[in-house]
């Protein structure tokens, strides 16, 4: 029987295109847990509540979601900001992080999950836009544009945040913070601030990860529960707090989760991705781009 060349071709193509969604959902764990030490396990709630949001401008005022997303991401800025000074006062103030840390996390996860269903219910969400019901085609080549869009508003934004962490001050201190906080005080800046600001970025990016993702699929309340082994796996294996890692990484589970699904079925997906993961892992602990 020949290869179905064409058939592999578009799975490597959608592969790649939910890859990059990936990238988008992971970047604010690759800040918080791999250059912060965070475990933020309520990341993919946040997301899911830029989603309703998103959702919620559609509907009612006709706003591209992706706008919607860049027009609340001060005040997911400055959500991130006050959790993250109520983890540290409660928390890593105290040296207790770890296990309390990530106790606090879980709660915030289901308390989030828990209103968006008391306001919204559990029936599923969408949104509307001209470009989210239309496919481009080359020859045999399917392009939807409700993968297309997000892939390169992901990527933007991760080009855009590996700008920021590796020219400006800032960016540098947060990566720093990471390394030596003692260095960094005697360079005059606060590791506190530093990990705020970081922090209040990592949530941000939910903002953003949960317009994409109500625009590839319906949303209700539960599903962000879907992606908390995907991004940790994605950030473990990009390497810690390697945004170009992270994108790799993504690309790569994306792939193979689509040519799985397209060959042997959506059921071998997540096992087969990760499997890839371990694999990896075993002979590059460190992750494809960790140090």
């Amino acid at each position: 029987m020949d290869f179905p060349v064409q058939l592999f071709i578009n799975a490597l193509i959608a592969g790649i295109l939910l890859g990059g969604f990936y990238a988008a959902v992971t970047v604010g764990i690759s800040i918080s847990f791999g250059i912060l030490d965070i475990v933020n396990i309520a990341h993919p709630a946040f997301i899911i509540l830029g989603s309703y949001i998103a959702y919620i401008a559609n509907q009612r005022l006709g706003l591209d979601p992706i706008l919607v997303s860049i027009l609340v991401l001060p005040a997911f800025y400055y959500l991130g900001s006050l959790i993250y000074q109520v983890y540290y006062v409660s928390f890593e103030k105290r040296g207790q992080e770890a296990l309390r840390g990530l106790a606090f996390f879980f709660g915030l996860l289901f308390v989030t999950e828990v209103v968006l269903i008391l306001v919204f219910g559990v029936d599923y969400r969408y949104v509307q836009a001209g470009y989210i019901d239309t496919t481009i085609r080359f020859s045999f080549l399917d392009l939807p544009m409700r993968m297309v869009v997000p892939f390169v508003i992901s990527m933007v934004l991760v080009f855009g945040l590996q700008l920021f962490l590796t020219k400006t001050f800032t960016g540098r201190a947060i990566m720093a913070v990471a390394q030596d906080q003692l260095a960094l005080s005697l360079m005059a800046a606060d590791p506190i601030r530093i990990k705020r600001i970081a922090f209040s970025i990592s949530i941000a990016t939910a903002a953003i990860a949960g317009a994409l993702l109500i625009i590839i699929q319906p949303v209700e309340p539960s599903v962000g529960r879907e992606y908390i082994g995907r991004v940790f796996a994605i950030c473990v294996l990009g390497g810690m707090g390697s945004l170009p890692g992270t994108v790799i990484a993504a690309l790569l589970l994306g792939i193979v989760e689509s040519i799985t699904s397209t060959f042997y079925g959506p059921s071998w997906a997540p096992a087969v991705a990760f499997g890839f993961l371990l694999i990896t892992l075993a002979f590059r602990p460190s992750g494809i781009l960790g140090r």
